[in-house]
């Protein structure tokens, strides 16, 4: 359960204000269809972070165990860090002929290539060697953020706190990092 909640919250945390809820925003101003804009997030973050964790957990058995919440660790801190750069979108998603569930699929698993959430699911199914728990988690996580931002768009976006949301989301990295640092056993031999 601990994989499941923490990977959910940390993902929550980190998606706001992310290129992937600005993309949410976009689509739902573009494509007016809630239901499969939604459908296609979800679709798509499965897949994404199914492999993403899948990753995650094949390089985790890479590495001596000793060092794996060291290295893991750290990159929670790096995401942490990570964080408090805003995003930005760098051009505007393209209509799909198939329609409003197809582009939002699509735009929605490349935006995520290569993400913070993408990493953070590498890292947290490499810490907690529980690849569904994880998705799952990570699945909500995104779902928790992007169906708001489908559903309200552009005025829930301003209303909220964006800088103190993406400095909390930050702090949960960062500390996550550290806890999973200060839990490691010693390297030394």
């Amino acid at each position: 359960m601990d994989a499941f909640i923490t990977s959910a919250l940390l993902v929550a945390l980190a998606e706001i204000g992310d290129k992937t809820q600005l993309l949410s925003f976009v689509l739902a101003a573009r494509l007016r269809k809630p239901g499969a804009i939604i459908a296609g997030i979800f679709v798509a973050t499965v897949a994404n972070h199914a492999l993403a964790g899948s990753l995650g957990v094949w390089l985790a058995s890479l590495v001596a165990p000793q060092w794996l919440p060291w290295l893991t660790g750290t990159l929670f801190i790096g995401f942490g860090l990570w964080t408090l750069h805003p995003d930005s979108l760098d051009d505007d998603p393209k209509l799909h002929q198939a329609g409003a569930f197809v582009t939002a699929l699509i735009a929605f698993f490349i935006a995520e290539m290569g993400d913070k959430t993408q990493f953070a699911t590498m890292a947290l199914a490499a810490r907690f060697d529980m690849l569904a728990a994880v998705v799952l988690g990570t699945t909500l996580g995104m779902m928790l953020a992007n169906v708001p931002a489908v559903l309200v768009g552009e005025k829930l976006a301003q209303r909220l706190p964006m800088n103190l949301i993406r400095i909390a989301a930050a702090l949960v990295f960062i500390a996550t990092g550290v806890v999973t640092i200060a839990g490691a056993p010693s390297v030394a031999r």
